[in-house]
């Protein structure tokens, strides 16, 4: 058994895979202010004893594992996980809970990345946010109507948005409407990040526990003007990787 174990900001997930490097369990809990006892936790109650032969960890709290072998970072283990499940890709765009990256691919290695980690606009706790604020679930996003009108929001702060998302609601705005509307706002700030990179239209992966999102992908092919792929599981890709890597390490 190799595992790879992603201590993200919103949850720590887990992977495990054979020495053929075949998926044989996966798990998620929510972070806690103990990384490392929710990691481990994590994996005994996954594993159940079953013998771990290397464990990498990787993500925001990846140095505080005692028990993995190895730490990698974030970026080197979406790609590895990425490009196993869609070895075409050329780009990977993942958004998390506190952030968001662009990963540049060259034959299936990382070339180049770009990272908004100083603001919540483009990242899943700005839906979190005004999901809150409308009194609605993300799961709610799959409601009939999902793909009709949306109403604009022009503020890039979530601290403005969620006063213009006040405003909306006050002037009868539905809310599935402003979600929407939310979800087209981080659409657009994750696909500036790119850059000049947006015109090439690379083959591009969209991952992350956001993309699980109904509606999200829908709103980055809006922006982008091209179609994405997204995994099965879009929020174990970094835990796959990892996991790989602990293969790649015998």
């Amino acid at each position: 058994m190799f595992v790879g174990i992603d201590a993200g900001s919103r949850a720590t997930k887990l992977v495990g895979v054979n020495a053929d490097g075949e998926v044989v369990c996966r798990a998620q809990v929510d972070q806690s202010v103990k990384p490392a006892e929710t990691a481990r936790m994590l994996l005994e109650q996954t594993l159940q004893g079953a013998a771990v032969t290397r464990c990498v960890s990787t993500g925001y709290a990846r140095h505080l594992l005692p028990f993995a072998h190895r730490a990698v970072t974030e970026i080197t283990c979406h790609a590895r996980g990425c490009t196993a499940l869609h070895p075409e890709a050329e780009a990977i765009l993942e958004i998390g809970g506190q952030d968001s990256k662009y990963i540049a691919l060259e034959a299936g290695r990382v070339a180049d990345f770009m990272m908004n980690d100083r603001c919540a606009a483009g990242t899943g706790r700005f839906l979190e946010t005004a999901a809150m604020r409308l009194a609605l679930s993300l799961t709610e996003m799959e409601m009939p109507g999902r793909q009709g009108s949306v109403v604009s929001i022009s503020s890039m702060c979530v601290v403005f948005a969620e006063t213009e998302i006040i405003g909306l609601v006050s002037n009868n705005a539905a809310p599935i409407e402003i979600m929407r509307g939310v979800q087209h706002a981080i659409a657009q700030r994750v696909v500036a990040m790119m850059g000049a990179r947006r015109s090439q239209t690379p083959a591009i992966v969209f991952t992350g526990g956001v993309a699980q999102v109904p509606g999200m992908r829908e709103a980055i092919e809006t922006a982008l003007k091209y179609p994405v792929q997204v995994p099965e599981f879009p929020q174990y890709t970094g835990a796959l990787g990892a996991a790989l890597i602990a293969r790649d390490m015998l």
